[in-house]
């Protein structure tokens, strides 16, 4: 791989607005009727840390105001329990190993079709503004991967004030991690979450009157736990711990808030397809806790399992679809996957979809209440494998990752194929394998023949 230099200066460093300015004039225009297309997506959320979830301790009026004008998913899931992977399915519209990131470390496959070149191909304006995390080459770069323009980091997290990747050690060295398409750029001491926000209002205004595709990766509430008083100050009564948390995740709110406020001022609210979604369930790493102690102030509710999970906790995400022009509010039991976010607003715009895509549109649910398109949904992850159908979900080898030594550890004996039926047993508590043999073997068939069709 043609790897960054940590000064490389491998295109331009121009303004948004000229950067924009200066795209290639080949695209055709988007219809004057198609949507605007905005993804927000959030880091190690926990599945129910959100006000219209549930969430008491914590404050999200902004993005409970997308949930009550939107369309809430109950049963979405992430396609893989760990940030790369999760969005490189968003970007793709595969399944993670079939978009060259089957966990972390992996790269975007340079020129798959993906949502920043299928949108500038028609004519959009494109930008990823937050984290990156799928890739560190020339070729996969965002810019690389048909976004006009790119503000942010490329690894897995930064210090939200020094920019820093400072996780490496001690294979690598900690460095400096912020960019401007492939400029390094230096912002010391500004609060990355706030950085974000600006940075997708800047490029809101810049293209006023245009047709634009935005991905916005919010790195919060990611380690390191850091956030400024005048939102830790809103949660002063929370133990340090989630006090941290709650500002973290109140600032990504606020973001929300001043991005929607942009959308209407401009007179584009009504008409963009704004879904908003979680990468994965709330972590135990200690790096996110205190005093060297496992996290506990992220919530997954009744759900098993954290990140790294294949359990309901570590995949199991919020997600709402926010468009006032054609979607009407409501609740949806379907089951969905991130995957069917590019499948998705490829139908709504009228993009022609690229062949070998994993996931379906989920237009027919959104517009008419359709079943779902899926039969079944998998997951893999450090040895775990997983599927569901309908009801029942089967985990093979799963891993809880909570807050006990052996968390990391596989499940043994009886419980090494764990059969729930998530209508009853939200919670994956009771193993009803002994039950259902022949589901069991149905569905483990199932799981490796799939897992089998998966790049290894």
């Amino acid at each position: 791989m043609n790897a960054f230099t940590r000064r490389s200066l491998l295109a331009s460093s121009l303004s948004i607005p000229t950067l924009l300015s200066a795209q290639s004039s080949g695209a055709a225009a988007p219809s004057s009727q198609a949507p605007n297309v905005m993804v927000i997506i959030l880091d190690d959320l926990g599945v129910t840390d959100l006000g219209y979830l549930g969430a008491s301790h914590m404050k999200t009026p902004y993005i409970d105001a997308l949930a009550k004008n939107g369309a809430v998913f109950t049963n979405w899931y992430s396609n893989a329990p760990v940030c790369a992977p999760s969005r490189a399915s968003v970007m793709s519209g595969r399944y993670p190993a079939r978009a060259g990131v089957p966990s972390n470390g992996g790269e975007l496959t340079a020129g798959m079709p993906c949502l920043g070149s299928l949108f500038k191909g028609a004519g959009y304006r494109t930008a990823a503004i937050g984290k990156w995390h799928l890739g560190l080459s020339a070729n996969t770069h965002p810019n690389a991967h048909g976004f006009d323009y790119f503000y942010g980091f490329l690894n897995g997290c930064i210090d939200y004030y020094s920019h820093r990747f400072y996780w490496g050690e001690p294979r690598r060295a900690n460095f400096h991690d912020l960019w401007r398409n492939r400029e390094e750029i230096f912002e010391d001491g500004r609060y990355f979450t706030e950085r974000i926000t600006e940075e997708t209002v800047t490029f809101l205004d810049s293209v006023k009157g245009q047709r634009f595709c935005a991905y916005i990766a919010q790195n919060a509430p990611h380690y390191p736990m850091h956030a400024p008083d005048k939102y830790t100050a809103r949660f002063a009564h929370l133990p340090l711990e989630q006090r941290l948390y709650a500002a973290m995740v109140s600032a990504v709110d606020d973001s929300v808030g001043a991005i929607t406020e942009a959308l209407r001022r401009n007179g584009q609210l009504d008409n963009t397809l704004l879904i908003f979604v979680g990468d994965n369930g709330a972590t135990t790493e200690k790096r996110a806790g205190q005093g060297q102690q496992y996290a506990t102030a992220g919530s997954n509710g009744k759900f098993r399992g954290f990140k790294f999970s294949v359990f309901d906790g570590g995949t199991h995400v919020p997600c709402v679809v926010h468009w006032p022009a054609r979607v009407k509010p409501r609740s949806l039991s379907q089951l969905a996957q991130s995957m069917d976010i590019l499948p998705t607003v490829l139908d709504a715009t009228g993009i022609q979809a690229p062949e070998g895509m994993d996931g379906y549109s989920l237009m027919p649910a959104l517009l008419q209440d359709a079943p779902s398109p899926h039969k079944e949904l998998y997951w893999f992850n450090q040895g775990q494998l997983a599927v569901r159908r309908g009801p029942w979900k089967l985990v093979i080898d799963g891993k809880d990752f909570d807050r006990r030594s052996e968390g990391n550890q596989a499940l043994t004996g009886e419980d090494a194929l764990f059969l729930s039926n998530l209508d009853e047993d939200p919670g994956e508590t009771r193993n009803l394998r002994r039950a259902h043999p022949n589901l069991v073997d149905e569905l483990v068939t199932l799981a490796k023949r799939w897992h089998s069709q998966q790049p290894q």
